[in-house]
């Protein structure tokens, strides 16, 4: 049975008397291997849980190490854009509408949920569904009036710093109960019904897919009978009009492919690239941490804070690979060749993030790719280095790239152990479509990261298959929506 903890950033944050769950500090659940290899219940109390923060990075640790927590990155996510959560709202108001007049007369203007618990009792109903439906350890509710009604007007986490002692012991009492009960995740989303949207940006000049791919794409759809309709980021009120989602947009957490994809996931919409592949792919420092977990050879990596920096040389020596957690294209991957370089890169680095990531330096003429789909390997390509540089693709300060050349190959034309290691990495992730980057050395083959959102480029990816590429992966979206649609009727028929 998983071992409950409670994850704080200082001891002095923990004000009631002698808590009933054992403590840990952040600063020591991210860096004592010990935790990452026991079964655990995290408790995320943070100080701050936004995005690149200690705390979001407690939460997506204790994710990559099989760790039950609240709250998880996914829901941190989708309470930080209120066009995202918004959507929960109106079905909140049930709880407020069974109240009296007088009873919504006397309600505040905000409370506190604590773990599902809050200190009026005529909101704890509302407070009882909200930590079922966002399983936040600490959240703020704000309520507006209007005439005689009484609605939900915003949500966001709670910092435990801004607890008094009262609410502390409230916090501590509810902590109890919560731990008594046993863990509960937040509740899914209903299924639904074939229309399949892309979502894709007409001005991106490195998009996942060029334009005759994206038409591929429609073209497969047709051939399957799904009508895929081509959207882009204004659409996002349009969602519920589609039974599935097909991101052809590189990917961002605090961007609106994000809000997209996991808008989606909530209307019961088939979704590739999921919410939860997006949040784990997005981030190297989650990859590098679910690549030791489950022992998939990957370079001697490194995550580091302010404080770890000093130590990067001994541990990976020079030249080394410093990487911000969220990139896209060879973009936030830095070579450090020596000490200065090593300070300039990471300090420009933690600035925007608490943690970053730092990896020994593998020089190869090429790097692998392997495209997974459903847990299946789709295509295997090999990309050459960028002409004069040390990495497939080459940014310039103006903005402008240059890539090296591509080769496609069979999946049984490439060796085994590649093809093996890219489906054995993806599957970690989830059962998306998602392009596996590796090397092949002396010592063997090592991945470097795990993408959701790979390039699918007619002429290049698509060298080898030709059509049957866009049909496999159109053709998962119908297997999807039909394995859907059979469900919903067994359950109508039960």
């Amino acid at each position: 049975m998983a071992e409950p903890i409670v994850v704080v950033e200082s001891l002095r944050d923990w004000k009631a008397p002698a808590p009933s769950v054992r403590l840990v500090l952040a600063d020591d659940y991210l860096a004592d291997p010990a935790f990452a290899e026991s079964e655990l219940h995290v408790i995320n109390l943070c100080r701050s849980t936004r995005y690149q923060s200690l705390g979001y990075y407690c939460s997506l640790l204790a994710e990559a190490r099989g760790h039950r927590v609240l709250a998880s990155v996914a829901t941190l996510q989708d309470l930080s854009r209120k066009i995202i959560y918004g959507s929960e709202i109106p079905a909140l108001a049930q709880y407020l509408d069974r109240l009296s007049d007088d009873e919504r007369a006397s309600l505040p203007a905000a409370f506190n949920v604590y773990l599902g618990q809050c200190e009026n009792r005529l909101l704890g109903p509302l407070a009882r569904r909200l930590f079922e439906q966002f399983a936040v350890p600490l959240l703020h509710v704000e309520l507006r009036r209007r005439e005689n009604k009484v609605c939900v007007d915003g949500l966001r986490t709670l910092s435990i710093r801004s607890l008094d002692a009262e609410q502390a012991v409230f916090l501590d009492q509810a902590l109890q109960a919560h731990v008594a009960k046993g863990w509960r995740g937040a509740r899914k989303r209903r299924a639904a019904r074939f229309d399949v949207a892309m979502l894709v940006d007409a001005d991106d000049p490195q998009p996942p897919s060029n334009v005759e791919a994206l038409d591929k794409f429609v073209a497969a759809g047709k051939r399957l009978g799904l009508e895929v309709e081509i959207i882009g980021r204004r659409d996002f009120g349009r969602l519920a009009e589609f039974d599935a989602l097909f991101i052809r947009e590189t990917t961002r957490l605090a961007h609106h492919t994000y809000a997209f994809s996991r808008r989606a996931e909530r209307e019961g919409l088939v979704v590739i690239d999921d919410p939860t592949s997006i949040l784990r792919c997005t981030n190297k420092v989650y990859l590098a941490e679910l690549l030791t977990r489950y022992k998939v050879a990957a370079p001697k990596a490194c995550i580091f804070g302010e404080r770890e920096v000093k130590r990067l040389p001994e541990l990976l020596g020079f030249p080394m690979v410093l990487k911000a957690p969220e990139g896209a294209f060879s973009k936030g991957v830095f070579k450090a060749n020596d000490r200065e370089e090593l300070d300039a890169i990471a300090a420009r680095l933690l600035d925007d993030s608490e943690l970053a990531l730092a990896q020994e330096f593998m020089p190869t003429e090429f790097d692998w790719r392997v495209g997974v789909l459903a847990g299946k390997p789709l295509y295997v390509c090999q990309y050459a280095m960028a002409g004069g540089h040390w990495q497939i693709v080459k940014h310039e300060d103006s903005g402008d790239y240059s890539e090296g050349d591509s080769a496609t190959l069979a999946v049984e034309e490439a060796p085994p152990e590649v093809v093996e290691t890219a489906v054995r990495a993806a599957n970690l992730i989830g059962d998306g479509l998602y392009g596996v980057d590796l090397k092949q050395t002396a010592a063997g083959i090592r991945v470097i990261e795990v993408n959701d959102n790979p390039s699918l480029d007619a002429g290049i990816e698509d060298a080898v298959l030709g059509d049957v590429l866009y049909d496999r992966i159109m053709g998962e979206f119908l297997h999807r929506l039909q394995q859907r649609t059979r469900a919903r009727v067994r359950r109508r028929a039960g």
